[in-house]
């Protein structure tokens, strides 16, 4: 099974979800094993970040048990590439949609640590080691947003993990991301915005 999309930026991101493509666009395939295509619901995110690599844990806390639902592992440098493409797909959401409704800001303020968070949410073995990408086809719908993330690599590209998350949590993990590549900036010396 093919996926469709397209692909923009440095294979960093993609922009789909009916008419919300961008003007200078281009066709763009991969694989999708069947074990990938259905996807996972996530209902919110980690973002766990060192010098070399970015992990994502994409959770599922709405029924019992709680459980990461995705592990995504990517390289700074996709991640530099994943934020402004993001960033287009919400802007033609908005052009579509509005605005997404915005999530209630919690009453506690209190900040779970990791460990707190992962006593949690269940991370099988079989997803310790996460899915690597080196980029990632966004599409969206009126009410959520999808990412594949895949690999681009010879002979043919292939979705690792494809997560669906809500449209108003979709806001939310572009903060989280920026957030996450700044502290990464400020880490390495490098204030410079990405050439995107």
């Amino acid at each position: 099974m093919n996926q469709q999309g397209n692909s923009t930026g440095g294979g960093g991101g993609g922009a789909g979800g009916g008419s919300s493509q961008p003007n200078n666009a281009t066709h763009f395939a991969a694989r999708v094993p069947e074990g990938i295509a259905r996807g996972v619901y996530s209902s919110a995110h980690v973002v766990i970040d060192n010098p070399k690599e970015v992990v994502v844990d994409f959770l599922m806390g709405i029924t019992r048990p709680f459980s990461v639902v995705a592990r995504v592992v990517m390289t700074p440098q996709t991640l530099a590439e994943f934020i402004p493409a993001l960033e287009q797909n919400l802007d033609n959401y908005i052009q579509q949609y509005g605005p997404p409704p915005a999530l209630p800001t919690p009453v506690n303020e209190h900040k779970p640590t990791l460990e707190e968070i992962y006593e949690h949410f269940k991370l099988s073995d079989d997803m310790l080691s996460g899915a690597y990408a080196n980029a990632v086809l966004i599409g969206h719908s009126a009410s959520e947003f999808v990412f594949d993330f895949f690999t681009n690599f010879h002979p043919t590209p292939a979705v690792g993990s494809r997560v669906y998350v809500p449209a108003p949590v979709a806001a939310r993990f572009l903060n989280t991301l920026k957030s996450t590549h700044q502290r990464y900036q400020q880490r390495s010396g490098n204030d410079q915005k990405p050439n995107l």
